[in-house]
């Protein structure tokens, strides 16, 4: 992809973000960010893909250290985009994989892939698959920061980038890698309560029943790795403790 799709991708601070629940969102996300991050100083930060908006003197400093700390988080193995709708009954975006695929066939999961040596950091490989994957323009999205690394079942290592989107966006999936494009809804899901997903794998003359959690969305079971990354937005925007499990049973 053309690196000039990037230069119009904005960091949102909180101050333009009248929706509650988002704003709440934003403030969290970007606090946890700050908290944790190391910057080095980086006078050229902004003049790298994503630009600052939304910005006045006094929260220049604040938009300045987000769009370090996005840039000199270390890559991982993959990011994904948790994209939300910028709207009054916000929307998160979800995908069910192709049912092909080698790995995570038919498995939901957030747009996203694995990282590539020309994308430079997390940020534009989060867009990058979500523009290949759902068609989603990177200059119809509003980075509000990241959340903690995450580790796929096959050992790699996973940034979850969060950004808010317009919702007007017409969304294609493409067919080679996603069956379906569907949504939650954001608000129910910080209240919506998690139930058991039984999953069973055999090894030799073993059977293993694992029960995790799960999320029952649109008549889709949202586990794995993709629960995990919600359980951990919802604990750092909106402080809800989800314990996450892997409970084995040999038979």
């Amino acid at each position: 992809m053309p690196s000039r799709l990037f230069d119009e991708v904005a960091v949102m601070l909180p101050a333009a973000i009248k929706q509650p629940i988002l704003n709440t969102l934003a403030i969290n996300v970007q606090a946890k960010m700050l908290e944790t991050a190391t910057l080095i100083p980086n006078p050229d930060s902004t003049s790298n893909h994503v630009n600052i908006v939304n910005v006045n003197a006094r929260q220049h400093d604040l938009a300045t250290r987000l769009l370090q700390c996005l840039y000199q988080t270390p890559n991982a193995d993959a990011a994904v985009l948790v994209a939300i709708t910028h709207e009054q009954h916000p929307k998160l975006l979800l995908t069910r994989r192709a049912s092909h695929l080698n790995s995570h066939a038919g498995e939901v999961s957030f747009a996203g892939g694995k990282h590539d040596l020309a994308d430079g950091n997390n940020v534009v490989t989060a867009l990058r698959e979500a523009y290949e994957e759902t068609a989603l323009p990177p200059n119809r999205v509003h980075l509000i920061g990241q959340l903690p690394t995450q580790t796929s079942k096959s050992g790699l290592s996973v940034r979850p980038i969060v950004a808010l989107v317009d919702p007007k966006v017409c969304y294609v999936a493409e067919v080679g890698e996603i069956e379906r494009i569907f949504w939650a809804d954001f608000e129910a899901l910080i209240e919506l309560p998690t139930v058991d997903y039984h999953q069973v794998y055999r090894q030799g003359a073993q059977t293993i029943h694992y029960t995790t959690p799960s999320w029952i969305v649109d008549n889709e079971t949202v586990w794995g790795l993709t629960g995990r990354i919600i359980a951990s937005l919802l604990e750092v925007a909106f402080e809800r403790q989800i314990e996450w499990y892997y409970r084995p049973t040999i038979t």
